[in-house]
Order: C-alpha cells, then structure tokens, then sequence
C-alpha cells in the first residue's frame, strides 16, 4: 500500500487530465456506437446489460479488493453512485432517442456549467469567477460544435429537455464521486456503481421493456455492445472516477467536455461531415475555456497547513487506483 502510495504521489496532476481526454475520445465516438445499439436494445435493457457486464469484468480484475464493498460505508456510496450513474445514462438515452445525436451532445455537456454549483452545494466549495467563465466559454464552443441549423430552429422537445435533465445527473454524479474518492477505494466504488446500475437497468426493463426478437442480434450489435462495455464503460469510466480523484470537478467537467469535439471529429472521419468555419470557432471557444483553467485559479486559495496536507492525502487516494 505504501508502495503505491509513493508511485501515485509522484504522478504529475497533468497525467490524470491527459487520461481525461483520452476518456472523451472513447466516449466520442460511443455517439455513434449508442445510437446504433439503442436501435437493437431498448434503453434501460442496454444500460442494464452494459452495465452489468462492466461490473462483473471489473470485479473479476480487481478481486482482491472487493471485500470492502461489503462494509456499511461502501454499501451506502455504492448505492448512491450506482442510482446516478444509472439514471444519467439512462435518461440521456431516452433524449438520444428523441432528438438529434448533436442536440443530445451539446445539451448533455452543459454539465460542465452545472459541476461547480453542484459542487458549491454538495462540498460546500464555492465556485471562482473563472470555474464561471471558462464554463460558459465552454458551453458556447459545444453549442457551435453540435448543434447545426438556424436559431430560431432550435426549439426545446421532449429530448432535449430530457438531455438536460441528464445533465444535471451527470453532474451530481461527478461530485458525488470526488467527493466519495477522498475517503474511499473509488475502484471499489466504481465496480458497485456498475452493479448496481446494471440490476437497475435490467430490472426496469424486465418490467417495461421488451427484449428484441434474436434476428436482431447480429454480429455488428454485439460488436457494438463489446464496444460499449470495454472501452465506454470498463475503461472510459474507470479512466473518469480515478482521474476525478486528483483533478478538481469543475476543471474536470471541462476536460470532459471535449466528448463533444470528438464527438464531430469522428463524423467528419467516418461520415466525411465538412469542416467549417463554425466548427472552428466553436473548438476555439472550448480550447480557450481549457486555457482559463489551466493559467488561472479554478479554487479558492486554502490555508498554508491545509494546503501542505493536500499532496499526502491525494497520494494515499491515488493508492487505491494503482493498487
């Protein structure tokens, strides 16, 4: 435990941003992939399976650990992040699957402007001036990115405003896990947040879904699902609730904003959508909104003895996502 404590400390704060991006490049073109296997799967099955699946891999590869998730305190905040983190995806897949993937990414990301409110409410941490600018820089450069037509086009429908209500959880769920992180195995965590969302999932769909003829099942849907469950959840996922450990929400709501970005960048890759000056503009907007929380201030300056604690406390979290 110490050894990995000593490793963890030596990590630089910039790696776990950089595994943030790499997160949203799995997750942008997991766009694509989810709108494909929702069509196969309705919502709560395919949360459910996903799920389900991802815990059960992820309890297998770190077995040693799982002991722990039996204690009261690991019951409880696996629990609270399992319903979250169900109910968020879930949610945004019912809006996947009434509006357009473009409206269903820009509204989805402006949990990025959520994440320091809810963080101010739940942690009692206030929100900076720039935790503020640099989110609605933000949201305006995904607006750009994702959304396409005229303004007055734009209207709220039944999937938007259910896109937003997914916001929201994503964004308590964000809190909720760097909250927990500072006192628990978050690997732990994230493998009961897996569980308990797929038991969720599946059984919500046993009683209002229904599962597809097995004609449905092709090769490409179960490419999709693989897709899905390794690298969306097992590894996207687990990438997110180690790196949001280290980084503080508000910043990190930011780096995972990009999702958008590769969101787009994967259609003009796969489905050969053009580059415009809009889509360039709207990355600059995210980019400069990444710059403002990297050159200023995203916190509230703490007392020296506190501050000095810091580094001691993130190595011994750090720990548990090495172990």
């Amino acid at each position: 435990m110490n050894t990995f404590a000593n490793i963890s400390g030596r990590i630089p704060t910039g790696v776990y941003k950089l595994l943030l991006v790499v997160a949203t490049v799995i997750w942008g073109l997991s766009f694509v992939v989810m709108k494909d296997a929702v069509d196969v799967l309705e919502p709560a099955y395919l949360i459910g399976f996903r799920f389900l699946a991802t815990g059960l891999i992820l309890a297998a590869v770190f077995w040693r650990r799982m002991p722990r998730a039996f204690e009261k305190d690991y019951l409880i905040k696996g629990m609270i992040l399992g319903v979250l983190c169900f109910l968020a995806f879930w949610v945004q897949t019912i809006g996947l699957d009434n509006t357009t993937p473009g409206k269903n990414a820009f509204l989805t990301a402006t949990y990025c402007v959520i994440v320091p409110f809810a963080w101010w409410a739940i942690a009692r941490k206030r929100p900076t001036a720039f935790n503020l600018i640099a989110a609605v820089l933000a949201v305006a450069g995904i607006g750009l990115v994702s959304l396409t037509g005229a303004l007055e086009e734009l209207s709220m429908g039944y999937g938007d405003f259910m896109t937003l209500v997914s916001a929201l959880l994503f964004a308590i769920h964000i809190v909720y896990v760097s909250k927990f992180s500072e006192t628990n195995d978050v690997l732990v965590l994230t493998v009961m947040q897996f569980v308990v969302g797929g038991v969720l999932g599946i059984a919500y769909g046993a009683c209002f879904e229904t599962l597809p003829p097995v004609s449905a099942l092709t090769p490409g849907f179960f490419w999709n699902m693989a897709y899905l469950v390794i690298f969306a959840s097992c590894v996207a996922l687990v990438i997110q609730n180690v790196a949001l450990a280290h980084v503080p929400p508000a910043q990190a709501s930011l780096f995972l904003s990009l999702e958008s970005v590769f969101g787009v960048l994967f259609s003009v890759l796969l489905y050969n959508e053009q580059i415009t000056s809009r889509l360039l503009l709207g990355f600059a907007l995210i980019f400069g909104a990444i710059v403002i929380s990297e050159t200023f201030p995203l916190k509230r300056k703490v007392p020296q003895e506190e501050e000095s604690e810091q580094p001691a406390a993130r190595a011994a979290r750090a720990a548990d996502a090495l172990e």
